[in-house]
């Protein structure tokens, strides 16, 4: 036998990898298979801490002031490799924190600084990220001092931080809590574009109107994180521009006046890079070669000076002092007239049409050299818009205002995905209330739980309400920025109550039937809730004959509507859910796709969403009463009939005159017994799925179904209980 015969290209004994362009991956040979990868990344598999590790109770036990001390010098510790602009790394490290968080938006919540995600791609190697790859690594030795006990995440917002700091600024606090992920966050879409900074058409119905973008994105580009510097799709425009910082920033959870303060605050310390030849930089860190080392965009004419550094390829400070928190940003903005100019890369950018030299910012390696300042086309937008040339005018009327309200838009730019306060840790996290972090007063725990039980189950409540309530509160937690869920019990309050989703008219009688029986034994409407759901699903239960407890904690609060940022919580408002087998309307997307969205943001595995949906279903808890997906001639008791319907040969699919819905029929007669959505059956037709269907059809897993079943109901229910970690902050 020929012994080179193996198989393979070559010889090579081993399999070719996409890395290589080999093997097509299985998403594109079916490109239509529903990819359940978005449950399974933040698993143990990819989690390299030992079990048991606790990251909350590990940052807790630092050093805190010696930390910012190290971050300290880190900042004027200037490395020949990558020399610092003044010899400050200030502005850098505000960038790399600020590209970090940056990424947040409201729609799902998605993105932002919370997980460290920058360290993986695509962000990693984003063109509006450009050389921070640098900045992690002269942030290296902190990170490998402390190790296990700080994360990435918590270091590189810090890092931000600390550099305000250092500059004069008095910043309004700092909070540790965010733990890190180790592989890329998949569950993120960041748009349909092949390339990077195609333009923008792809993402805006009409590019006029800003409000048209596609949801949930932000930025106007693929690969940046705001809005393009140099005008809409590169074509200088500041009042056009305008319109779209206003939409962007909006998207990011920020108003007029917190966009004007991150715009001016953010411009007044640091410079951008672009003195050099744009065709000259090489590969992104993910395109660039193994003798990189992860680093990319090497510049073959930076000659380890600080003034040829290239990211942007606009080029040139903002102010006279750019390693000094002052009023130089205003002060050139609106102290001259402005004309287009082009940056030594070919980047349009904006220029004073006259400045004294001693006002212009000195050279970022030679201080006694002075250089032009510049202004992009988003700071020209604040000063040609009304809205914003308002605001600044402001500011710059009264100077401790503008340093507190940037303070303040900094603090909630690097905290928004963080959620609640419960989840802040350390000596500067601010003693004060805001209302984006949905706030929720300390719920009562000395109430007799048990009493409070048997009233409920004799208000005369069926356990099809009780349940549907409980999980309609509790659904609407997003493990993504840890809003919404069952704590704070708004679903009491507009616009929740108000929601499609949650049947208003069955909501209103079961609250007023829980609210008076809630204040009666002491306890908060949110534990209520939740508890009418703990009766019902006992009953259920017992009914199986199974010995299983269905936990409860007290404690929950209920939230004012003083405490509610109602417009924010807008877009917590489910479109649809695939558990209860509904949808608000007709989407492009797949009712199967949007239950797999409802599952991560509820940080369920794949098997646990199957064991609800199948539990949830024979329960009978569809929206409306709906029969769709209903496999069972038992309707209301806690079966595995779903999963039995779901494998049974006997029976046959077909699809429905709708095109929306299928028939389920008796092989041998023709006759209809169920009808079904494509979230039903996906559960027999994709093999992953299945196979967890499968488990539940056995005759030897009914106990297990139930424990199951009950085990991730209540993790639904306490998603957002963060003083019963561990576990929850885990899953972000």
């Amino acid at each position: 036998m020929d012994g080179n015969n193996t198989g393979f290209t070559g010889g090579c004994p081993v399999m070719h990898g996409s890395a290589t362009g080999g093997p097509r991956k299985q998403q594109n040979w079916w490109p239509k298979g529903l990819n359940l990868d978005i449950l399974h990344q933040r698993g143990a598999r990819v989690d390299p801490m030992d079990d048991g590790f606790d990251y909350r109770e590990a940052v807790k036990a630092l050093d805190h002031d010696a930390v910012k001390a190290d971050v300290m010098h880190v900042l004027t510790d200037s490395k020949s490799w990558w020399p610092a602009d003044w010899g400050h790394y200030g502005g850098f490290m505000i960038r790399l924190a600020w590209h970090s968080a940056g990424t947040y938006r409201l729609g799902d919540g998605r993105g932002g600084g919370g997980t460290g995600s920058i360290r993986f791609a695509p962000l990693n190697s984003w063109p509006d990220n450009a050389s921070l790859d640098k900045a992690r690594r002269l942030l290296w030795p902190v990170k490998k001092k402390y190790g296990n006990a700080l994360s990435w995440a918590d270091l590189i917002i810090l890092s931000g931080t600390v550099a305000y700091e250092s500059f004069g600024l008095k910043t309004f606090g700092f909070a540790y809590g965010r733990e890190d992920i180790w592989s890329p966050e998949r569950d993120v879409y960041w748009g349909s574009e092949t390339e990077w900074l195609a333009p923008s058409e792809n993402r805006y119905g009409d590019l006029d109107d800003a409000s048209t973008m596609e949801n949930p994105l932000a930025s106007v580009h693929m690969g940046l994180i705001y809005v393009n510097p140099e005008g809409v799709n590169g074509q200088p425009d500041p009042a056009r521009t305008a319109h779209h910082i206003r939409e962007t920033f909006g998207r990011m959870a920020m108003n007029d006046e917190e966009t004007a303060a991150l715009t001016a605050g953010g411009h007044t310390v640091g410079k951008a890079h672009g003195g050099g030849a744009h065709d000259r930089i090489g590969a992104e860190p993910e395109g660039a070669g193994l003798f990189g080392q992860g680093l990319g965009w090497e510049n073959p004419e930076h000659h380890g000076l600080a003034t040829n550094t290239f990211t942007s390829g606009i080029e040139g400070a903002w102010t006279t002092n750019p390693t000094k928190w002052d009023m130089g940003y205003f002060d050139m903005l609106f102290g001259h007239e402005w004309e287009l100019t082009k940056s030594p890369a070919g980047a349009w950018q904006w220029k004073p049409v006259e400045i004294d030299e001693a006002d212009m910012p000195a050279d970022p390696t030679e201080p006694d050299k002075r250089r032009m300042p510049l202004m992009t086309d988003a700071d020209m937008a604040m000063k040609v818009d009304p809205i914003y040339r308002s605001i600044c005018e402001k500011f710059m009327a009264d100077p401790a205002y503008f340093d507190d309200t940037f303070a303040r838009a900094w603090f909630k730019l690097t905290h928004r995905d963080m959620g609640p306060k419960a989840n802040y840790i350390g000596p500067d996290v601010p003693d004060e209330d805001l209302l984006w972090q949905d706030p929720v007063p300390a719920g009562p725990t000395g109430y007799d739980v048990d009493a409070l039980k048997a009233a409920i189950a004799d208000a005369g409540l069926s356990r099809t309400e009780m349940l549907t309530t409980a999980w309609d509160s509790a659904r609407t937690f997003r493990q993504s920025d840890m809003r919404g869920g069952a704590n704070g019990a708004r679903i009491r309050l507009e616009p929740q109550s108000m929601w499609e989703g949650n049947e208003p008219a069955r909501l209103d009688r079961v609250l007023r039937t829980l609210a008076p029986i809630a204040e009666a034994h002491g306890a908060s409407l949110a534990d209520a809730i939740v508890l009418a759901g703990v009766v019902a699903l006992e009953g259920a239960v017992a009914e199986t004959g199974a010995d299983v407890a269905v936990p409860f904690a007290p404690g929950r609060g209920d939230a004012s509507a003083e405490m509610t940022d109602a417009p924010s919580f807008s877009v917590l408002e489910p479109l649809a859910d695939g558990f209860r087998n509904w949808e608000k309307d007709q989407y492009a997307v797949s009712p199967e796709e949007m239950l797999l969205d409802r599952a991560q943001l509820l940080g369920l595995t794949a098997a646990e969403m199957t064991v609800l949906v199948g539990g949830m279903r024979a329960l009978g808890l569809n929206h409306g009463d709906s029969d769709l997906g209903v496999l069972t001639d038992r309707k209301g008791r806690l079966t595995t009939d779903f999963f039995v319907a779901i494998t049974d040969m006997d029976l046959s699919w077909h699809q429905a005159d709708d095109g929306r819905t299928y028939e389920i029929r008796d092989r041998d007669t023709g006759d209809a017994k169920f009808t079904a959505t494509s979230a039903d059956l996906v559960f027999g037709s994709n093999s992953i799925l299945r196979g967890y269907a499968e488990v539940y059809a056995q005759d030897d897993n009914g106990a297990k179904f139930v424990r199951d079943f009950v085990a991730a109901w209540t993790k639904v229910m306490n998603a957002d209980r963060f003083d019963l970690r561990p576990g929850i902050a885990a899953a972000h």
